[in-house]
């Protein structure tokens, strides 16, 4: 049981601390890290509608729960994080500029409901078995990567300095640690976790096509959409890759 619990414990801790992969951008002038950011922007909305609609959305509906339920929380986490957008609009951006935009407060919201989720998993899954654990936390991981990049790129894109969205982002992953814990010594959540799955999917579309596109609409420039349109399709591909090779 002790092996057990250090095995999940050291499997979340090691998913939690690929929210630091940002620092690899840190040294980068501010000119370059513009452009670099804009690009994972895109990337971030491809991952984040590839993740939704790729991975959560197709293991809610493979649950217990019938499509009717899963389809009303997702619209629940979209109407949820329109709330929560207008929330922190009025307290937040009262002001006649906005230091930081609104959807860094979500992102990070969406991402620490998502990381509770692969925590729970994660914990799940070792209870199963160590090897189901074991390649279980190895998904999540090459899942994570791209996701926290793009993570990164949003923050810093949306007005946090390149410090504070490492040290934000590392608070908002260490939530699959909480997720791991409660579902380790309080199993009957479980069942919390399949209706977590769909919330969090439809925030992750919310935030990507009514935050994260948007702001790619700023640039207007043929080569710049391009790009855009390129890093877009590579996010969705790289999480629809991932479905695939981890299903195989």
């Amino acid at each position: 049981m002790m092996n057990e619990l250090v095995a999940i414990l050291a499997s979340v801790t090691a998913v939690s601390l690929i929210a630091f992969i940002g620092v690899i951008f840190v040294g980068l002038k501010e000119e370059i890290l513009k452009r670099i950011t804009m690009v994972l922007v895109g990337f971030a909305s491809g991952t984040l509608l590839g993740g939704a609609f790729l991975h959560l959305l197709p293991e809610a509906v493979n649950s217990e729960i019938d499509s009717i339920t899963v389809f009303f929380y997702v619209i629940v986490g979209i109407v949820t994080f329109f709330a929560l957008e207008k929330f922190l609009y009025w307290r937040h951006c009262h002001e006649s500029e906005c230091p930081t935009h609104t959807f860094v407060y979500l992102n990070l919201v969406g991402d620490g409901v998502h990381n509770f989720i692969d925590g729970m998993v994660i914990a799940a899954t070792f209870m199963l078995s160590f090897e189901l654990g074991l390649t279980t936390t190895l998904a999540v991981i090459f899942h994570e990567i791209p996701q926290e990049i793009g993570d990164f790129g949003v923050l810093v894109y949306g007005g946090l300095s390149r410090r504070k969205a490492l040290v934000y982002n590392f608070i908002s992953a260490i939530t699959a640690v909480m997720g791991a814990l409660l579902t380790y010594f309080l199993v009957y959540l479980r069942s919390i976790e399949t209706l977590l799955v769909p919330f969090a999917a439809g925030g992750f579309i919310y935030i990507a096509a009514t935050d994260l596109m948007p702001e790619l609409h700023k640039k207007t420039h043929a080569d710049e959409s391009l790009v855009q349109l390129i890093v877009i399709l590579l996010g969705i591909a790289l999480m629809a890759f991932l479905k695939i090779f981890f299903e195989a």
